[in-house]
């Protein structure tokens, strides 16, 4: 657990790699060594595939408005304030511009373009820059935070423009030499190569949905949202983080697979939102002791803990303590795989499972379902009181739990949101249990209960499965 909260803390979010795939041939030993007779028997490039694929990658520059709080530097001595008092020193509130950078990838030819969703997060103004240094204003059409991605629009005036075609990622292999292009601390365009150093990377800690593509491709600050594209110049993936200490590259580096990255285009070209399935049931980790115990020869697949009652997991027959082995003969290697698979599939699609039931090997048809919103969230927000001004609820559902990121197997009343101002640090997620010892169940009857007077409210609320009480007179 140490090195793997180590590891956490060490991951930097930059950008962008691309790919290339390189093939050996296969009798490679049996080619006769030769001394070259001249130099275009020596050359050797990547300039036909940097050549096809650069026009496609774009560099993205973001403003946002935030308040800046402080105070003037003579009046900036906590000594001082509190001799003549803090309203004599009131701090000043100015508005201040940030700027950021990172990198895109053209997906369409009519310019919608593909970059990591913590480049444009939270941003008033967004410029897309092509290769030939030609300006747009970008519109955020569609963002998807879970998988860390985001869909932006410029208006080509009925211009095509250059784009990369999508590879099926499950085709790409370990050791398969990659080129990163992107705008590393905004230098401008910059090309790297590398190779594919591991696939299918888990319990990374980036984003909802963990299995990456891992490279050592050097790619740096500025690069997140860039391409990852194979020798025949096709788009592998796109480049999100960087294993590092000290902020610069060493050598490990993931990105976001391509199959991934197609069914965000998809969602948006086929209704304007991400919709996926929920399998409907919760996961253990699958250690080497219980792997033994199970009589398995690795630990690798996912544990089922729990099942969620109507969920496509209970009505394809899936029990407590069997495990997933692949899915439509794609294997599984842990729950967080399970859950990219899961994630890049359609709802209504019908997939095939690989089971193991104690010593029992067994396949199972699933019909994908979306997570029901079961009971209806009924959000309502309160603008008055001492107590929940500022906050909206609703009542708990897989689909709303999902959403939030709450526990999709807890039922009852959920903070469903909550600014910073909020008085007694209710947070978003936040389960209210009791209100005066009585139990909560709805938001009806939540909002019957704190519409009766009361001289105190004791409020009893469930936070990352810990319990804690609320008082206020």
């Amino acid at each position: 657990m140490k090195n793997a909260r180590m590891m956490l803390r060490s991951i930097r979010f930059v950008g962008m790699i691309a790919l290339v795939v390189s093939a050996v041939p296969a009798n490679a030993q049996l080619i006769q060594k030769t001394v070259p007779d001249n130099k275009a028997q020596i050359q050797y490039s990547y300039a036909p595939v940097v050549k096809r694929t650069v026009p496609a990658v774009v560099n993205i520059y973001t403003k946002r408005k935030v308040l800046e709080k402080g105070y003037a530097p003579l009046l900036n001595d906590p000594a001082l304030r509190e001799l003549f008092g803090q309203q004599l020193f009131a701090p000043y509130v100015k508005q201040k511009i940030e700027r950021s950078l990172g990198s895109g990838v053209i997906i369409r030819p009519n310019g919608l373009i593909i970059t990591s969703n913590h480049v444009i997060k939270d941003s008033q103004e967004v410029t897309v820059v092509l290769q030939d240094r030609r300006e747009f204003d970008a519109k955020v059409v569609l963002t998807d935070e879970k998988a860390d991605l985001a869909l932006l629009k410029i208006d080509t005036k009925n211009e095509t423009l250059s784009a990369l075609e999508l590879i099926n990622s499950d085709a790409l292999e370990v050791g398969d030499i990659v080129l990163a292009i992107g705008n590393p601390f905004g230098v401008g365009q910059t090309v790297t190569n590398g190779i594919i150093s591991a696939l299918s990377r888990t319990n990374v800690g980036i984003t909802d949905y963990q299995f990456f593509i891992q490279t050592d491709a050097p790619i740096n600050p500025g690069n997140s949202g860039g391409a990852l594209v194979t020798m025949d110049g096709k788009l592998a993936g796109v480049n999100t983080a960087i294993f590092s200490r000290s902020g610069g590259s060493h050598g490990i580096g993931f990105a976001i697979p391509a199959n991934m990255v197609d069914y965000v285009i998809r969602s948006y070209e086929q209704g304007g939102q991400v919709r996926r399935p929920w399998l409907g049931a919760a996961f253990q980790p699958l250690t080497s002791d219980i792997a033994n115990k199970l009589g398995l020869s690795s630990p690798a697949g996912a544990l089922i803990s729990n099942i969620y009652p109507a969920s496509s997991a209970e009505k394809a027959g899936l029990q407590k303590g069997d495990i997933i082995m692949a899915l439509d003969g794609l294997n599984i290697e842990d729950y967080q795989a399970l859950n990219y698979r899961m994630a890049t599939e359609k709802i209504g699609k019908t997939v095939l499972l690989d089971v193991v039931r104690g010593q029992e090997k067994i396949k199972s048809k699933m019909l994908l379902q979306e997570a029901k919103e079961e009971p209806a969230a009924d959000k309502r927000s309160y603008q008055t009181g001492a107590l929940f001004s500022g906050i909206t609820i609703a009542n708990l559902s897989p689909k709303l739990a999902l959403e939030i990121e709450a526990d999709p197997f807890k039922k009852g009343v959920v903070v469903y949101n909550a600014p910073n101002k909020a008085r007694y640090v209710l947070k978003k997620g936040d389960i209210i249990k009791e209100i005066n010892g009585i139990k909560i169940e709805s938001v009806k009857q939540f909002n019957a209960l704190i519409s009766q007077p009361a001289s105190s409210w004791k409020v009893v609320i469930e936070r990352n499965g810990e319990t804690a009480s609320l008082l206020i007179r």
